[in-house]
């Protein structure tokens, strides 16, 4: 183990857990295990069913465009003991197998080690799978394995071998963890999992992104719902661009964000329509990205050859929500947007909107984290070049809770939650469209 990656370990567990602790720990084994070892859940997003026998289906989801998904897991069982589970799910943006522990479990021993399952993919061509672990309440990290995994189709059971550090940052809580191993899937597929197991023995295995640097460092988005569509949809972008430069009307006011900027073209359409079209308004947002994946976009031509007078830049609640990460690190991926428009655009206003809240209620998680970056970002405005407005209250309901009158899944707005956008940043963005070169 390298010195750099002690110290890392030594921050995130504090030395009473190395040395006799560490050494006594035994491994941690979910597969196989008696079924009632572990509590095994399948789900989606609007519901979950445990594998309590031998097999689960999960009911369909209510709304209209995902009614003829699927959802089903299986186990394979031999004298008492479940020695595999199958999932199999069809067109779901979101599905999960969950092992959660009965009784929470001590991770910190185990933090220098490593998680070990095998996989036998018989499908994945329209799917992906991505490996998690808890890091305390409310707090879940995860590993992309679509490439892997999509390469491994039809090929039998591979073994698969994460460092344990993939799953750490620094403030997480492993002392108390109730979901030790889960596999979050999209689109359709069908995998088994067996032989999973948390070891205190570091073994070589899959890489993981450096989550230090990973929100600064420019990439296509790599998920399996976005990769038929993300490069063409920058391609169009492009595109439009070049229309509107040719037509002698560029824009004055470019949008620059991830599904909730995208919004812009369906949800907030007609709002829209009424304020932005007559200013040849530019909304360059892609659902899902994150910072590092509209850093890769700002690179490649999506902002170049225009002088908008303002930019409007939402851009993290991906970061927060996908990863779980760190607010400093989320706010370096924001800083690292902020100079790259400025360099970019230097004779446009950058104005720079708080992450919207998300979750039902002021203690969620992922908005707690939201919250944090937003305290941070605050500090890249100069009152000149760089404006920051926090319009979140707006969103709001008085005791700080989000309805679903204006977001319907607690993250986008529907055409009531643009409306309320628009008309909040109306004073700024009017100012600042006002403002001479």
């Amino acid at each position: 183990m390298s010195g750099a990656r002690k110290a890392m370990l030594g921050t995130l567990l504090g030395t009473a857990f190395f040395g006799t602790q560490a050494q006594a720990a035994p491994d941690i084994t979910i597969l196989p295990a008696p079924a009632a070892a572990w509590r095994t859940v399948v789900g989606h997003w609007e519901a979950q069913a445990e594998l309590s026998g031998d097999s689960v289906t999960v009911p369909a989801p209510t709304a209209e465009y995902a009614r003829a998904s699927t959802l089903a897991a299986s186990a394979r069982s031999t004298a008492g003991q479940r020695e595999a589970v199958l999932l199999d799910w069809k067109e779901l943006w979101q599905a999960t197998l969950r092992f959660e522990s009965r009784q929470p479990l001590d991770l910190r021993p185990y933090l220098g080690g490593t998680l070990e399952f095998d996989l036998d993919v018989a499908e994945l061509g329209q799917g992906g799978v991505r490996a998690k672990v808890a890091c305390g309440d409310g707090c879940e990290r995860g590993v992309n394995l679509m490439a892997p995994a999509r390469g491994w189709a039809g090929k039998g059971w591979q073994r698969v071998a994460l460092p344990m550090s993939c799953f750490a940052r620094e403030g997480a809580d492993f002392s108390k963890v109730r979901l030790p191993f889960a596999l979050d899937s999209t689109g359709s597929g069908r995998i088994s999992v067996a032989n999973v197991r948390i070891t205190r023995e570091a073994k070589p295995g899959l890489a993981c992104p450096d989550y230090r640097t990973e929100s600064v460092t420019p990439a296509m988005l790599d998920e399996s719902w976005a990769v038929d569509w993300w490069l063409p949809r920058h391609k169009e972008k492009l595109e439009e661009k070049r229309k509107l430069i040719e037509a002698g009307t560029p824009p004055e006011v470019v949008f620059i964000g991830d599904s909730i900027t995208q919004g812009w073209e369906k949800e907030g359409r007609e709002v829209w329509q009424r304020h932005f079209a007559k200013l040849n308004g530019l909304a360059v947002g892609f659902g899902g990205d994150r910072t590092e994946n509209v850093l890769w976009r700002l690179q490649h031509g999506e902002i170049d050859g225009i002088r908008p007078k303002v930019a409007v830049l939402m851009i993290g609640t991906n970061n927060t929500g996908h990863r779980a990460e760190n607010p400093t690190t989320t706010a370096a991926g924001i800083k690292r947007l902020v100079d790259e428009i400025r360099k970019r655009l230097p004779d446009t206003k950058l104005l720079l909107l708080a992450i919207f809240p998300r979750g039902e209620k002021p203690d969620d998680f992922q908005r707690g984290l939201n919250e944090r970056v937003n305290k941070l970002i605050e500090g890249y405005a100069d009152g000149r070049n760089v404006h920051f407005l926090n319009i979140n209250a707006a969103l709001l309901n008085a005791d700080g809770t989000l309805s679903k009158d204006v977001m319907p899944d607690l993250l986008h707005p529907n055409e009531k939650g643009y409306g309320l956008w628009q008309r909040a940043m109306a004073p700024t963005l009017d100012k600042l469209l006002a403002t001479p070169r």
